[in-house]
């Protein structure tokens, strides 16, 4: 029996999955096993960007190693195409005002252009009664960018 690999994508293939998405997986290093939390991102063409609240498990561990490997996907309902990207590396904490401002109004502008619900504020550190513009006024959260990528792997069955 032989078996079927699953065909690669091109960088302007992953680059556009990246582009249209905004829910990512980052699996961090764990004391024995990973751990893995789901995050908003933005993608401004080179980088991923993340908000993290300042608290929790994922924050203690990316103090403890900041390597991590960050998924990407999507799918049909019923599994007939599907396409995702891994992407090995590092996330550092951007401590630039003005690079954090610009990555925070990224993140307004996802919340509003793509109509989420304000429930997803409450992961971001604020109230789902607060508007999404408190995320570019106050600094509840962290924000990350996923640096240093070493591998890539990105796949499709469509």
């Amino acid at each position: 029996m032989e078996i079927i690999k699953i065909p690669k994508m091109e960088k302007k293939e992953y680059d556009r999955l990246i582009e249209e998405g905004y829910v990512s997986r980052i699996a961090f290093q764990g004391e024995k096993y990973p751990y893995i939390a789901p995050f908003l991102y933005v993608f401004d063409g080179k980088f991923l960007y993340f908000l993290s609240t300042k608290y929790g498990r994922k924050v203690n561990l990316f103090r403890e190693s900041p390597y991590v490997s960050v998924e990407v996907e999507k799918y049909s309902n019923d599994l007939s195409c599907y396409t995702f990207v891994t992407m090995q590396g590092r996330i550092e904490e951007v401590t630039d005002s003005i690079e954090k401002k610009i990555v925070r109004e990224k993140f307004v502008n996802l919340i509003t252009e793509r109509k989420l619900s304000n429930n997803i504020l409450a992961a971001l550190g604020h109230s789902p009664q607060d508007p999404p513009e408190s995320i570019a006024r106050e600094e509840r959260s962290m924000v990350w960018k996923l640096s240093g990528v070493k591998d890539i792997v990105a796949l499709k069955n469509v």
